[in-house]
């Protein structure tokens, strides 16, 4: 054990055999889509076992089936082999150190947040050790003045806002999920508030960074909180979405806003889908400054209504957010209302109180859930893509179609705002020829976008389900490039390995 540990300072003398128990070698998974890929032969060996403890100690490392099973999967329909073992990192110190003693024996790593992503973007498929960042849960220093805070890699979006209640400020973006705010900048989160406060990528002013052999990385200088700089290449944004592949992320740096004067939310149903795309694209033309427009098709607000129990129209309908002072808000509201009166739209319901805007935004961001509950027992598949504003009204209607004709069951739900929108899928993972069409129709929506000038994904990640499709987003040069960064900071290949690339 004591030598496994000395090891980790020259982790490039040492082969994989180091790895796995005597007489194995773990091997790359078959990771199928939608099913429970092939499991390694080869477990930890007990040396290596025992070095992990004497790292973070033996209450925060597990080998039980159970911890691994737990960590070997997020929210999406992809499995793959668990990890080899699950630790639970108490500061950078033990991340470094657990960093270089995996790089030392070919040990896969695998960086684990509250486990809510969509593609795939923790599964194990070459087995190794899955770090759970949760319990470095820190808020470590707030700038009001300067409007940043810096937080450790467990900290929630949720537990942040709690924590500036009483400062006036307050940090915007919103996935939806309470999703862990360094989980949210590796895989570049986005969420309701994009369209007015931007997306995580704007929203990151610094990272420190654990890279590969355990060098500790400070992406715009250790303690740095500008709001621009012209100083060299850009470090923090390489890492704002790398989905664990370059580094594991133990602070981030984040630009916080302060909070709205007054805040006024409203619903209104519209007779169509191309209807409703084209009072998005008609207010965002007329510059009216919402802070969110979301759309949701006709199954998803009847989901909503069974779920959440809301009395809203079952017909196309958009979900809207102002954020000012009162006198610019009813500016606003009376423009927004005129553009979607003049598309048809109907049964305007505004909500100016606090009580009335949570539930109508709960409900939205219980959309997966109410989508789960129209074929209980079956599994959801969520995919999005991101193109244009002039091309949202298009594409959407194009989609529709294509749900319609496939015969699987789906709501469409999306950030309309900025061009992104997702359509959750449900499945009976049992059923072969159900889960080819719903990968079908994933790949085909993500090549429209494509054809339309968008992107495969605007806030999902590339993880293990969109890798061809980032191939013919960025084209050879580009997966070059990114084949040469990824080589240049982890040359082992040892970083959350088989996600992106």
């Amino acid at each position: 054990m004591a030598g496994l540990l000395r090891a980790a300072a020259t982790w490039g003398l040492f082969p994989w055999r180091g790895y796995c128990s005597r007489g194995t070698q773990l091997g790359v998974s078959r990771c199928a889509w939608g099913s429970v890929g092939g499991r390694a032969e080869g477990e930890l060996s007990k040396g290596f076992v025992e070095a992990l403890k004497a790292v973070v100690g033996s209450p925060h490392m597990s080998t039980a089936a159970a911890d691994r099973e737990q960590h070997g999967h997020d929210e999406s329909m992809h499995r793959c082999q668990p990890p080899g073992a699950v630790v639970w990192p108490q500061n950078v110190e033990q991340v470094s150190r657990l960093a270089a003693l995996c790089y030392s024996q070919g040990v896969p790593i695998i960086p684990f947040g509250t486990g809510t992503g969509l593609e795939g973007g923790v599964c194990a498929v070459q087995g190794g050790v899955c770090i759970n960042l949760t319990h470095m849960d820190r808020i470590l220093k707030l700038n009001p003045e300067d409007f940043s805070v810096v937080v450790e890699p467990g900290v929630t979006r949720k537990t942040l806002n709690t924590y500036l209640r009483d400062s006036g400020l307050w940090f915007p973006v919103d996935p939806g999920a309470d999703a862990s705010l360094c989980g949210m900048v590796a895989t570049a989160a986005s969420g309701t508030n994009a369209l007015r406060y931007g997306t995580m990528r704007d929203n990151v002013l610094n990272l420190e960074v654990v890279l590969p052999g355990g060098r500790l990385l400070h992406t715009a200088g250790p303690g740095r909180h500008f709001r621009k700089s012209a100083a060299g290449y850009n470090l923090t944004g390489l890492f704002v979405g790398s989905e664990g592949t370059l580094g594991l992320i133990t602070a981030a740096t984040l630009r916080l806003h302060p909070a709205p004067e007054a805040t006024v939310a409203a619903t209104c149903a519209f007779p169509s889908v191309q209807a409703a795309m084209d009072t998005t694209v008609h207010i965002l033309q007329a510059a009216v400054p919402l802070a969110r427009i979301e759309f949701l098709d006709e199954v998803m607000m009847d989901a909503c209504n069974r779920h959440s129990r809301l009395t809203c129209s079952v017909a196309p309908t958009l979900f809207l957010e102002f954020h000012g002072s009162e006198r610019a808000l009813a500016e606003q509201i009376e423009r927004a209302e005129e553009i979607s009166q003049h598309n048809g739209a109907s049964h305007f319901f505004w909500a100016k109180e606090a009580e009335e805007r949570s539930r109508l935004w709960a409900a939205r961001h219980n959309a997966w859930y109410a989508t789960l509950a129209l074929r209980p027992g079956c599994k959801g598949y969520s995919t999005d893509v991101c193109v244009p504003i002039s091309r949202l009204p298009e594409i959407l209607v194009q989609t529709k179609e294509d749900l319609k004709a496939s015969g699987l069951t789906g709501t469409i739900v999306g950030h309309v705002g900025d061009g992104n929108f997702h359509c959750i899928l449900l499945v009976d993972p049992e059923d072969a020829e159900e889960l080819r069409r719903v990968k079908a129709f994933g790949e085909h929506l993500g090549r429209r976008a494509l054809a339309l000038h968008g992107t495969c994904t605007g806030e999902h990640g590339i993880g293990l389900g969109k890798r061809q499709l980032l191939q013919e987003e960025v084209g050879a040069v580009g997966i070059e490039i990114m084949r040469q960064l990824k080589a240049m900071l982890d040359p082992r290949g040892l970083m959350n390995p088989g996600k992106v690339l």
